[in-house]
């Protein structure tokens, strides 16, 4: 499974347009048993005040439902995604959120439409609108367990780089962060999972030191979390899978 997000790491890290990006969706999300993916912001894509992220491979039909309803901000799986940072699958939604009779009815419409049982990854940033990379099987088919995983990893990277060609429209002055040879380590070892206190046993340092570090290395990232800050690193190439997986 590594060998297979490395490899989409490092293609989906090179696309430059949603077009690129909605081929390389299409073709992992064939392999891991999906018919259907949704890369979007939560937003209602046509009276968004400014450009929103929409790459997406739904029937025609859906697509119409979906925009003539506006259901960006209010659709069931979109709410769902607000209330975990990670992936879930569709058949958890009444543990996530209360479902109205409204959102019966659009999940059966969804239904109809062809569309089967889903996975949704959230990609909630502060300062942006709300956004999720879900993939669905077409009616009749059942998730394939095993590929969630992969799924989580890779709806996380795929929304960054929609990020990434996103921002290209959007006025930014900012410079793509570096860091120390210190800051770096300390990410790899938070990437495998140690604490502070175990990444300064193994580093020779104090935990404050360590716990500076990272801090230091989520501020140039602009990321709150631990997650997010080995998630950037990995899209960035500032560490790889090989160094996060190296026994």
């Amino acid at each position: 499974m590594f060998d297979r997000i490395d490899a989409f790491v490092r293609e989906v890290s090179e696309v430059e347009t949603e077009a690129a990006l909605a081929d390389l969706l299409a073709e992992i999300s064939g392999e891991m048993g999906f018919a259907y993916f949704a890369l979007t912001h939560h937003t209602d894509i046509h009276l968004a005040p400014a450009p929103a992220i929409r790459v997406v491979n739904y029937p025609l039909e859906w697509i119409d439902y979906f925009d003539r309803n506006r259901l960006g901000p209010s659709d069931p799986v979109h709410r769902a995604s607000h209330r975990t940072s990670a992936g879930f699958a569709w058949s958890r939604l009444p543990s996530l959120i209360p479902l109205t009779a409204r959102d019966r009815e659009v999940l059966a419409q969804a239904g109809l439409q062809g569309i089967g049982d889903g996975f949704t990854v959230p990609a909630n940033v502060p300062g942006e609108a709300y956004g999720s990379c879900s993939f669905a099987t077409a009616s009749g088919r059942a998730l394939c367990e095993d590929q969630l995983p992969l799924a989580q990893l890779v709806g996380t990277f795929a929304f960054e780089a929609a990020r990434r060609v996103w921002q290209v429209r959007q006025p930014c002055d900012e410079t793509s962060p570096q860091l120390t040879d210190r800051q770096r380590d300390c990410v790899v070892w938070a990437a495998r999972g140690k604490s502070d206190w175990e990444i300064a046993r193994i580093l020779g340092l104090s935990s404050d030191t360590v716990s500076e570090y990272l801090k230091r290395a989520r501020e140039r990232y602009g990321v709150s979390k631990r997650t997010l800050l080995a998630v950037h690193a990995l899209f960035d190439g500032t560490i790889s899978f090989a160094d996060v997986f190296r026994r």
